[in-house]
Formats: structure tokens, C-alpha cells, sequence
């Protein structure tokens, strides 16, 4: 429900704008950019969903592999004690624990390619559970709200963006803590709200000594990277890292599998065909979302929004200086490619070591692309009552944003 009036709103307000700009500032080609634009959209929707056909096809196949080796109930058992408590209505050795893990380990280590067909996997798997199948069920909703929160241990692309552009950043991973504390925050606090919602306790001892220890696990590597490796090292460290991880569960599945005595070959074939069909499923919801996201960037929402926050700020004698960055923030949860553009230009006219430059930056890397995610997740198994999972995540955005803000200011100061 609450995706069917945000869905209606984008319109509306993009009408409403438009018709402003041609009646009252003379903007006469105001329609014909935001018709191009959803025209555009609609086109890249169909275009993206046929890219995922190939990434789908390929790691479900090994997924299958997987599951028939008993890697993903191995996997299962051992995030069971923790995952149990955080999805009481998943069994301890659903083979959806292990799908989980494999997302959010994916997302971890930056692996966009491998954490979607791992979260619709885990989606799927979490479907057969759902006693009502056109509502999310209460673990569907926590783990898509975790996994939109964006955890990501190194944001290599968004170093290698400050490191690419003209002039160049002098130091492009001096955001690397100031993301990885915001994406943190950002996380924790989607956890607390729907755990919220779910009356789940989170101080059970057992939630405690897991939160702790991958917080101390992430400080530590965090300390090895800036204490030990210069930005060259942090890039090979993260490229090996990532890669070696992708070729190594591919070996493992392969070497479990002929173990024990899987026609790996056949089960590749039989999961990858699952690829095709939810590349091809999802391809409506994401045309409906990415063209309504469209027409309200073209219509120029964002421009009047951030001079609106600006006069606001302004009025109270507040540093209006993160209001320039602001632009990467709003865009993020509707749209990736988006938000990067607008981080690219904050560099571009400020300077990627400005301020404004820095904070886009760390917003780009604090949250992932929050109505992406829940058009492709919910709309592949056909959920369209997706009850407080927007807000949620919207929410956790919000943490995610006011904390790169002051996390900025305290690094990088004015």
C-alpha cells in the first residue's frame, strides 16, 4: 500500500512542478524533457533486466551446485545461533540462512554482481515460508531492510571516482571511515527499527556477542587498511579480496559437489535457467519504478528542494555548506547511476577535496538504492503488499545521511 501512494505521489508532484515552471517561469520544453526522460527510463529498465540474465543465470547455477553439495545448509548451521533470533519464523537450517549470508557477505566486500542473484535467492527462498504470498513476511522485511542499509567494508568505486576526476582528489581514500561509520550506523539503525516493529530483543546475549564481534572484526580491518596500506594497497586488497572470494565459492560448490557425487554439469543447468525467469519477471516493476523516478528527477524536484533547504538553514544561522552535497543524498534511495552523477558534478564544480565534494562521497557509499531494491526483491516473487518496509529503510537512509553529515564536519571540518 505504502508503494502504491509513493508510486502516485512521484507523479504528482513532477505534474505539479512542470506545470509551475511552463505557466509561471516560461519553461516551454519542461514536458518534452520529462517525456524523453520517461521514455528513456522505460527503455533502461528492459535493458538492465536483460544484463541480469546473464549475472543470474550464472550464479544461481553455482547456487544449485551449492545447495545440492550442502555448502548452503553448512553455511545454514553456522549463522544459525544469530540468525535464528533475528528471523524467529525461519527454521535454524533453512537453506534461506545461508542465502542471506552469501548476500550480505557480498555487499560487505562491494560485490553488486554477486549480492542481487544471492538476495533473490534469498528472497525466494524465504517466499516458500511466507504463509500469505502477496504480503512480506516479517523475515522478508528484515532482511531486505539490512540488506538496503548498504554495509560495504572498502567503497572502491567511489575512491576510485575521487581519483579520477579533474583535478584528482590528493588523497582519494580520506573518506574511506567516514563512509564505513555512516554505512554502520546506517545498518544498526535498520536493525533496530524493524527488530522494533518485530519485538525482537536485541540485547539477548547471543545478538550481543555477534553485533560486537563483526564490529570489532570491521575495526580491525579497517585499522589494518589505513595503518598498513596506502590508497594502491586498499585498491589491490580490495580487487584480490573480492575476486579471489567469487573464484574461491565457485570452487568450493564445484569440489562439494563432485564430493558428493553431484552431476555438477546438469545442476548448473537446472538452477541457471531460474535466471532467466526473474530477469524477465521483474522486468514491469522495475519500468514502473524507474520511469516514476524519472519524471521527477527531470521535472527538477531536487533543485527546488535543495534552494528551499538552503533558505531554510539559512534562515536560522546554521553552515548551509552540506546543502551542495545534498543532491547525492536525495537521490541515492531512487536511483544509483543517478546519485553517482550527481556526486560526480559536486566534484566536478566544487572539487572532489572540497567539503561538498568529500560529504557526496560518503553519501554515495552510507545507503543502497532503496526503491531498486524493493521493485526488483518484492516485485521477483510477486509481493505487493510490502507493509513498513519503505519507511523503514527510508528511515535508516535518513540515519545513514544525518550521520555522514556530522561525521564529515568532524573530519573535513568547513
Amino acid at each position: 500500500m505504502a508503494l502504491n501512494f509513493i508510486w502516485f505521489a512521484f507523479f504528482i508532484l513532477a505534474f505539479v512542478i512542470a506545470l509551475f515552471k511552463w505557466t509561471v517561469t516560461g519553461d516551454v520544453l519542461i514536458f518534452k524533457t520529462i517525456t524523453d526522460g520517461i521514455f528513456k527510463s522505460a527503455g533502461d529498465s528492459v535493458d538492465l533486466s536483460f544484463k541480469l540474465i546473464g549475472i543470474m543465470t550464472l550464479f544461481l547455477g553455482f547456487m544449485n551446485i551449492g545447495e545440492r553439495a550442502g555448502a548452503i545448509r553448512f553455511l545454514s548451521r553456522i549463522v544459525g545461533p544469530f540468525f535464528s533470533r533475528l528471523f524467529p519464523e525461519v527454521p535454524p537450517k533453512h537453506p534461506a540462512m545461508g542465502h542471506m549470508m552469501m548476500n550480505f557477505s557480498a555487499n560487505l566486500l562491494g560485490l553488486d554482481n554477486a549480492a542481487t542473484p544471492f538476495g533473490l535467492k534469498a528472497m525466494e527462498s524465504l517466499q516458500t515460508l511466507n504463509p500469505n504470498k502477496e504480503t512480506a513476511s516479517n523475515a522478508q522485511i528484515m532482511f531486505l531492510v539490512l540488506h538496503a542499509s548498504g554495509l560495504t567494508l572498502v567503497p572502491i568505486s567511489i575512491i576510485a571516482m575521487r581519483a579520477s576526476v579533474t583535478p584528482p582528489a590528493l588523497n582519494p581514500t580520506d573518506i574511506f571511515i567516514p563512509c564505513m561509520i555512516a554505512t554502520f550506523a546506517a545498518t544498526i539503525a535498520a536493525l533496530s527499527i524493524v527488530s522494533y516493529r518485530q519485538k525482537i530483543n536485541l540485547f539477548q546475549p547471543v545478538m550481543i556477542g555477534w553485533i560486537l564481534g563483526i564490529s570489532i572484526l570491521i575495526g580491525l580491518l579497517i585499522a589494518y587498511l589505513k595503518i598498513f596500506l596506502n590508497q594502491q594497497g586498499i585498491e589491490q586488497f580490495s580487487t584480490v579480496l573480492s575476486n579471489g572470494l567469487i573464484l574461491l565459492i565457485f570452487f568450493v560448490f564445484l569440489v562439494g559437489g563432485m564430493y558428493k557425487k553431484v552431476n555438477v554439469f546438469e545442476s548448473f543447468i537446472e538452477g541457471a535457467k531460474g535466471g532467466f525467469e526473474i530477469a524477465i519477471k521483474i522486468i514491469p516493476y522495475l519500468v514502473a519504478m524507474l520511469v516514476a523516478i524519472s519524471v521527477l528527477r527531470t521535472s527538477g524536484a531536487f533543485e527546488l528542494i535543495t534552494s528551499g533547504l538552503v533558505k531554510l538553514f539559512s534562515s536560522f544561522g546554521f553552515d548551509t555548506n552540506f546543502v551542495t552535497a545534498l543532491p547525492t543524498a536525495l537521490m541515492k534511495p531512487l536511483s544509483g547511476s543517478g546519485a553517482r552523477a550527481m556526486m560526480i558534478d559536486t566534484m566536478n564544480t566544487y572539487g572532489a577535496d572540497s567539503f561538498a565534494g568529500r560529504l557526496a562521497g560518503i553519501f554515495q557509499g552510507s545507503s543502497d538504492t532503496t526503491f531498486y531494491v524493493v521493485a526488483v526483491y518484492f516485485g521477483s516473487i510477486g509481493i505487493k503488499n510490502t507493509r513498513y518496509s519503505i519507511p523503514s529503510m527510508l528511515l535508516a537512509d535518513l540515519v545513514g545521511i544525518l550521520t555522514a553529515i556530522g561525521i564529515a564536519y568532524l573530519f573535513f571540518g568547513v
